[in-house]
């Protein structure tokens, strides 16, 4: 019956697939092979890239605890993709937090366990870059521990152009009010030919590569990002992981990498210019499994997007090469106001659940992906236990700890 089954894979892509588990780099054609990967092909596929995830991650699957904060939606940009912003005309839909309400949402992501606050919102027109670092150094006056992970290439570039500084200047500026990380989003498809059809006004290719290796350049890491299931087509796809995978070559500052599928319910793309509604399941599956496959060894952390996806077929991308369950956001605006419905908090419990349901170990992690904690022994973890057994709980643990001091 294997037999069988290995002789319905087509050899080109068997042997791709060999290759790449061999460590050999695969090229930018080989990924647009396996970008279009069906039937036999697709499950080998799949198999694959978990194989080599547990190669370069073993059993953990991580996740961060951390809250959203958009502090404003308002932005001319005009995303034909986007249905979070809004016009200053729109009275009673559109917002523009200012620091204590910023601060308010920063104190009860504390006080939920958060380790990061993630800070992004709309290109407001009156708005400057002194406004950027008003923010960080908020937040860091009243956490100096928090980490800031802020700021999208297209937030940074706006900033930039109204500072007058260089850029690597520009970005000192704002790490020393406290940014830690940047998102990479604001990456789409990292192709001018589909960025011009996305958003005409938005920053193209050249300056998206520009802002994020001065950024690595400057001790700022970043994630990688794609956006899918549009109007792309597979060469695309390819071409942008091997975008990114030489920059990583070059620069070593990415974190991870998150394929975002496209949310099209409430969006220009899909109800005006006939963009497709969105990825299929084995879309979102094959693209987790590539990344996997093509960007090894230089990235090797494959986070799912659960808001995206939603939970249960997050935990099919965890065993099609994802290592990484993402954050608990607390807030999401973003793929909600584009129609979304997966939901805006994951709490760190309900992330241990799914990872365990599918015989793996939970980590908290940094921002970084420092662990912070480990979760092997589900016994030992109170969020997992019924009220009546977590005193039974800690006082194994307890007794666990003094036999091991006897």
């Amino acid at each position: 019956m294997l037999e069988r089954m290995y002789a319905e894979v087509d050899p080109q892509v068997a042997e791709i697939l060999d290759a790449a588990l061999a460590g050999r780099a695969l090229s930018v054609v080989e990924a647009e092979r396996l970008v279009i990967a069906q039937g036999a092909d697709l499950h080998a596929l799949l198999w694959a890239a978990d194989l080599a995830r547990r190669d370069d991650n073993g059993d953990d699957v991580s996740y961060v605890v951390c809250r959203n904060v958009n502090f404003t939606n308002i932005c001319y940009v005009g995303c034909s993709f986007c249905g979070f912003s809004r016009q200053k005309h729109q009275v009673g839909e559109c917002y523009d937090h200012p620091l204590d309400v910023i601060l308010d949402r920063c104190r009860d992501a504390v006080a939920r366990g958060a380790s990061e606050i993630c800070i992004q919102g709309g290109i407001h027109p009156n708005k400057d870059h002194t406004h950027y670092r008003a923010i960080l150094a908020g937040i860091k006056a009243e956490f100096p521990t928090l980490h800031l992970h802020a700021f999208s290439p297209e937030e940074i570039d706006f900033g930039h152009r109204k500072s007058g500084m260089e850029l690597a200047e520009y970005l000192d500026w704002l790490k020393d009010a406290g940014l830690g990380t940047l998102p990479g989003t604001a990456a789409e498809i990292l192709d001018d030919e589909i960025r011009q059809i996305l958003a005409p006004r938005k920053l193209r290719t050249a300056r998206w590569v520009e802002i994020i290796e001065t950024a690595h350049r400057q001790g700022l890491r970043t994630s990688a990002t794609v956006m899918y299931g549009h109007i792309e087509k597979p060469h695309h796809i390819a071409r942008h992981l091997g975008l990114i995978r030489e920059i990583q070559r070059r620069t070593g500052g990415f974190t991870e990498f998150v394929p975002l599928g496209y949310i099209h319910e409430r969006n220009d793309l899909y109800n005006e210019l006939g963009s497709r509604p969105g990825a299929s399941m084995h879309e979102d599956l094959r693209l987790v499994a590539v990344a996997r496959l093509f960007l090894r060894p230089w990235v090797t952390n494959i986070q799912v997007s659960w808001v995206k996806m939603g939970r249960k077929l997050g935990q099919r991308a965890l065993e099609s090469g994802a290592n990484d369950f993402g954050g608990t956001l607390m807030e999401e605006s973003i793929s909600r106001e584009s129609g979304s419905e997966h939901g805006e908090n994951c709490p760190p419990e309900e992330f241990r659940r799914l990872i365990r349901e599918i015989g793996r170990t939970p980590v908290e992690r940094s921002t970084c992906y420092e662990p912070i904690r480990r979760f092997d022994d589900p016994a030992l973890d109170p969020a997992s236990l019924e009220p009546s057994d977590v005193g039974a709980a800690a006082r194994q643990a307890l007794g666990l700890r003094l036999q091991a001091s006897g």
